[in-house]
């Protein structure tokens, strides 16, 4: 993937990425969970990358508090690539870039309510994600590890994904 460029998410993007992210959904709630997300300063790491120029996905991970446990943890929500783009390997490419950058920062956890068969391809496995307390526990809950972490507690997300 060598005509893919993956980058800091920056101010400039956010118009593309609003974009991109709808046409990705085919609707404007993650858009605004974005938007929410950015406002609250709850943006841990925000990624995007481009194909020949031309945006072609976006990833985004937000800080989640284990309570109970006194630990941090991340969730990857939204990863959106452009329709005409996907099954390419750009989500692949983000995923592995944000955890290499994750992993560096000393990050431990790493949470996703999405498509076992998807996102198992990484690593993320419902029964790592299973002792947690959560609005969203069931199968789609996910979880990687990266270091030791905690697999029992609480998941307190941000404010914005109360908004869903």
């Amino acid at each position: 993937m060598s005509d893919v460029t993956v980058q800091t998410t920056s101010p400039d993007d956010y118009p593309e990425v609003a974009n991109l992210v709808e046409r990705a959904f085919g609707e404007t709630g993650e858009v605004e969970l974005i938007s929410r997300l950015r406002e609250n300063n709850d943006v841990l790491l925000e990624l995007v990358a481009r194909k020949n120029g031309i945006l072609a996905g976006h990833i985004l991970f937000s800080r989640v508090k284990i309570t109970g446990k006194n630990h941090d943890a991340v969730a990857l929500a939204p990863l959106a690539v452009l329709p005409k783009f996907q099954k390419q390997g750009v989500g692949s490419l983000l995923i592995q870039t944000a955890h290499t950058e994750l992993v560096a920062a000393g990050e431990t956890l790493s949470l996703v309510l999405g498509d076992p068969a998807y996102y198992g391809r990484f690593g993320y496995e419902h029964l790592r994600a299973a002792g947690f307390e959560s609005a969203y526990q069931g199968e789609y809950l996910q979880a990687l590890a990266f270091a030791d972490a905690p697999s029992t507690g609480v998941l307190q997300y941000a404010l914005a994904f109360g908004a869903l």
